[in-house]
């Protein structure tokens, strides 16, 4: 297919309701189908992803619990997320032009961590300001979400307090984390980015969420490894309606729309299993990272309930399996999402 013809279905998919009908025949035809899967059924359902993401942020719960019930052939256990309004966002001018040019770059290894984690936020960044207000609004019906961003922001965490905390403490093994990989605390500079200036709870969840993107790592049983990254968007996603991670798995769908059909079972495996545990597991924005770092992880896990990640397939599976990754390695740029310092604003 021909970019032109695979825009004018991203651009139709925008014109018309989110139809949650097709969405389930989409996903359901695609597993039925194995590694047999069609390019043009695969760029219809990354569309859908896309239209979600960028127009109607709302209507992402609903399109992903669809996609992972059909693909995992069961129900979710959790309450459904309401939508805030009906009718999606207009498509800026140039939208789905500059979405493609990141997909096509992504998909031809263009792209390292740090230009592709910027142009995605620079896509984000073309919405309008009702958009945002919008992300916003839905933020709030996710669980825990209004109740965690009732305080202030939250207070720079210290790394030397992370070095005094016990062995085999959260606390312990963020440190290490952090330490041993050069990777920096908060991952931007907050002041910088403007996240303070962003609408309530916009401000307090990507600003928490950079602090705490590698406890939720430890805590929710993801690994660091670019497979995991990947499923760590879904997980996030599913917590708190993370837009950025809505719009980042849209680029990463449509890059496995048109690549070989080969590795597209474990990009959607990943995917849905990952938004089904973000789902189905306690608000992790309610948990006092401050109160607890002399626990560890299992302890945290215990007293809120939170059971690990369980994988469908060995978390350095990109790093050890060529031929599986005939989809995902060309999108190897895309992995560092919070690990590395874009200069745009989140939502």
């Amino acid at each position: 297919m021909h970019r032109a013809e695979i825009e004018g279905i991203f651009r139709n998919a925008a014109n018309e309701p989110i139809d949650l009908d097709r969405v389930q025949t989409l996903t359901r035809t695609l597993k039925e189908a194995g590694k047999k899967t069609s390019p043009k059924d695969r760029i219809d359902l990354a569309a859908q992803l896309a239209h979600a993401a960028f127009l109607a942020p709302d209507h992402v719960a609903d399109v992903y619990d669809t996609v992972s019930k059909a693909w995992l052939d069961r129900d979710l256990d959790a309450d459904r997320i309401a939508t805030v309004r009906e009718l999606s966002e207009p498509a800026p001018a140039g939208l789905w032009e500059n979405f493609w040019s990141v997909v096509e770059d992504a998909a031809d290894g263009k792209l390292d961590a740090l230009a592709i984690t910027e142009r995605t936020a620079a896509l984000g960044g073309e919405m309008p300001e009702a958009f945002v207000h919008r992300v916003a609004e839905m933020s709030h019906t996710y669980p825990g979400v209004s109740d965690a961003a009732r305080g202030d922001l939250p207070a720079k965490i210290d790394l030397e307090t992370l070095a005094q905390q016990p062995a085999g403490s959260i606390g312990a093994e963020f440190h290490h984390l952090i330490v041993s990989n050069a990777f920096d605390l908060e991952v931007l500079d907050r002041s910088e980015i403007g996240l303070a200036a962003l609408p309530t709870p916009l401000d307090y969840l990507n600003t928490r969420i950079l602090q705490a993107h590698d406890l939720w790592h430890i805590t929710a049983g993801y690994e660091t490894t670019a497979l995991h990254e990947i499923a760590l968007s879904g997980f996030q996603m599913a917590q708190f309606g993370h837009n950025y991670s809505a719009q980042f798995l849209a680029i990463v769908s449509a890059v496995g729309a048109i690549s070989p059909a080969s590795g597209y079972k474990v990009l959607m495996d990943t995917v849905t299993t990952s938004w089904a545990h973000g789902r189905e597991t306690y608000p992790m924005m309610l948990i006092p990272w401050e109160e607890v770092w002399h626990k560890s992880a299992e302890d945290i896990r215990s007293q809120y309930s939170i059971q690990p990640y369980d994988r469908p397939y060995r978390a350095d599976l990109i790093e050890r399996t060529a031929p599986i990754a005939n989809l995902i390695r060309k999108i190897n740029s895309l992995f560092s999402i919070f690990s590395r310092k874009p200069k745009a604003v989140i939502t």
